[in-house]
């Protein structure tokens, strides 16, 4: 069975096949797009299809308190954050061109805020079009807009990137492959198609699935519970009307309400039906009744009151527009803002659910950033004609700054443990604009550059005389051997006295001690003499480690580091000659010991045959009969 089939028939319609040989750069498949003529098809929901979408998301931010509070929180806290360009390397060239963008973003009609607070209309809308208008920078007095700028560079900058509105959109126009080429606007006052390419454009959407120009909506997930609301705050207004003005209520004779219509009967009716739902509580408020009397019964025939209404309602409106709040806000994270309206909640749920909110704006700035940083800044040196390796990146600050408590118990655990933060420029700069301290001067911090490098350079000098002293140990050590040998070569001619000593004098005990005492004396002295080589091995290793981690200290010149080649360089040759004298040691002090103990098997021997000697002279002292003593006489 064959790839293309499986039990009961194939995959495949009849004329078709599956392709071969497709080269890598044909597109074969699409993103699923629902469009016809240039208008989407995604929404299920006809109210929020095309401008009438528009319309609606328009009433919820503008009409709706809670909306209008997410909204103006986002907006806010993007206008606080810093926007910065950045570089791509560290070259004159590179720091130019990261100059160059941050001068376009300083020099437009509007300030950068402003841009980025219209950008930010693709919230609520779904996505936002803006036109890239350039101009030459000739100089700040000349009155063509085209021309007029801060500098005089003669360069090509941006003059403003306005907004296309979301309403004055017609259609979109697509590639063959489904990209976006251009939008079709018409706009108030002229009300002429205009076709704006994509090429001159920046499109920032919320989400980009499928490709869809439009986006989606940062309150389409808000609607269903801000439409139920807004339905209920309706009849919560013409319920709370109602108890106040009362149920109006109108009697007329009941032949009055069969009457033909076009009657005077019909007509009277239909007068007391408006009146009756034209009933409100204002200065204006009044009913003027014809006055008829009953001929039978001697009664009014028209009759206007006002009923009460009795007693609570069965649900609590209020509750329910409350909980739908609550929804409307838990669409985007943002229900911390009731926190406090309520009975219950805590100040650590609070800054918990803050830091998710702050986290999900944060990826909205960084998406924005990504569209100037893969369109606008290309395109701006593509029109100066400036080529450059890499491009410079403009970067959105941190909408959650770092805690200050915090940040300064971090600093000063590691400084505890023995890292040197400052002089450091960078990171000075960080910890006051964290701190919201005033920032430094140009001169204080070429200062502080300066003072940071020379820092730098004492501390590896410190580092070369730490080494130098621990080379002279290296070298002073073979001297230290040497005379660790003279030592014990005195001690092994001692015991060899202590020897002959004890063999001419018979005392093995005695001659045993002075060999044990001198041997214990010599261990003693070798093992100090590895333990000293031992520290002065480990204290050149770290002195080596800490000045190679130093070492690649940023702003460090360049002939230090030459230094420190010739010095690690240096530091091999001591510690090869090192492991060839401690090789030497070892093999002295084994052959040292293997003479003391061949030296207390000499004493042993000796003490043994002295003992044995001892026992025959006993021996042949009991056999001898003392002359002193007179013999016995033998009794008869």
């Amino acid at each position: 069975m064959s790839s293309q089939t499986y039990e009961g028939g194939s995959d495949l319609f009849p004329g078709q096949d599956v392709p071969k040989n497709v080269s890598p750069m044909i597109e074969l498949g699409a993103t699923g797009l629902k469009r016809t003529s240039g208008f989407i098809n995604e929404e299920f929901l006809p109210q929020l299809k095309g401008r009438k979408a528009v319309q609606v998301y328009k009433e919820m931010s503008d009409n709706d308190p809670i909306v209008g509070a997410l909204l103006f929180s986002v907006d806010r806290l993007l206008r606080q954050i810093t926007w910065r360009v950045e570089p791509s390397g560290t070259s004159p060239e590179e720091k130019k061109a990261a100059e160059f963008v941050e001068q376009c973003m300083e020099d437009m009609s509007s300030t950068w805020d402003d841009v980025i607070s219209e950008i930010l209309t693709m919230l609520p809308f779904g996505w936002s079009w803006h036109e890239v208008v350039y101009k030459k920078r000739v100089g700040p007095w000349d009155k063509d807009p085209k021309k007029r700028s801060k500098f005089t560079d003669n360069r090509i900058g941006w003059r403003k990137i306005p907004i296309r509105a979301q309403e004055t959109l017609t259609r979109w126009i697509f590639d063959d492959s489904g990209g976006i080429k251009a939008m079709v606007q018409m706009a108030p006052p002229a009300y002429k198609q205009v076709v704006i390419p994509i090429e001159k454009s920046l499109l920032f959407r919320v989400s980009t699935a499928k490709g869809n120009p439009e986006g989606r909506s940062f309150l389409r997930n808000a609607y269903r519970p801000w439409y139920m609301k807004k339905r209920l705050e309706e009849l919560e207004g013409i319920g709370a009307e109602r108890d106040l003005a009362g149920l109006p209520m109108a009697r007329v004779p009941a032949d009055y309400l069969s009457a033909a219509k076009g009657t005077d009967k019909e007509k009277m009716v239909q007068a007391f039906r408006t009146m009756v739902r034209s009933v409100r509580r204002n200065e204006q408020e009044g009913i003027i009744v014809p006055r008829m009397m009953d001929p039978d019964t001697k009664t009014d025939l028209f009759d206007f009151s006002l009923l009460g209404g009795g007693g609570t309602r069965q649900f609590d409106i209020n509750g329910i527009i409350q909980r739908h709040d609550e929804r409307i806000l838990g669409t985007v994270l943002a229900d911390f803002i009731l926190v406090g309206h309520e009975q219950t909640g805590s100040y650590s749920l609070h800054t918990d659910k803050t830091g998710l909110f702050r986290s999900g704006i944060q990826s909205i700035a960084d998406s924005i950033a990504d569209v100037f940083n893969r369109y606008a800044i290309p395109r701006l040196f593509e029109v100066n004609g400036w080529r450059v390796d890499a491009l410079p990146q403009i970067i959105a600050g941190d909408i959650d700054p770092p805690d200050i408590t915090q940040l300064s118990q971090f600093m000063g655990q590691l400084t505890s443990a023995g890292i040197q933060w400052f002089p450091d420029p960078e990171l000075e700069k960080f910890v006051r604009d964290a701190a919201r301290l005033p920032k430094l001067d140009e001169t204080s911090e070429a200062i502080k550059e300066t003072e940071a490098r020379q820092a730098a350079i004492m501390r590896l000098a410190q580092q070369r005389v730490e080494m130098v002293n621990m080379a002279m140990q290296v070298d002073q050590a073979p001297m230290q051997v040497e005379q660790q040998q003279l030592g014990l070569d005195q001690t092994k001619q001692s015991m060899e006295q202590a020897q002959a000593q004890a063999e001419a004098q018979g005392d093995p005990a005695l001659a045993e001690t002075q060999a044990v005492q001198q041997t214990a004396s010599g261990d003693m002295d070798l093992e100090a003499k590895y333990q000293q080589m031992s520290h002065a091995e480990d204290m050149h290793q770290a002195a080596l480690e800490q000045a190679k981690s130093q070492s690649k200290m940023a702003g460090m010149p360049q002939d230090t580091r030459g230094a420190d080649q010739q010095l690690k360089h240096a530091d091999q040759l001591h510690r090869e000659k090192l492991n060839r004298e401690k090789i030497g040691t070892q093999t002295e002090a084994q052959l040292s010991r293997e003479k003391v103990r061949q030296a207390k098997f000499g004493v042993k021997a000796g003490q043994e045959l002295h003992g044995e000697k001892v026992k025959q002279m006993r021996l042949k002292a009991k056999a001898k009969p003392d002359s002193k003593t007179p013999p016995k006489k033998e009794s008869k």
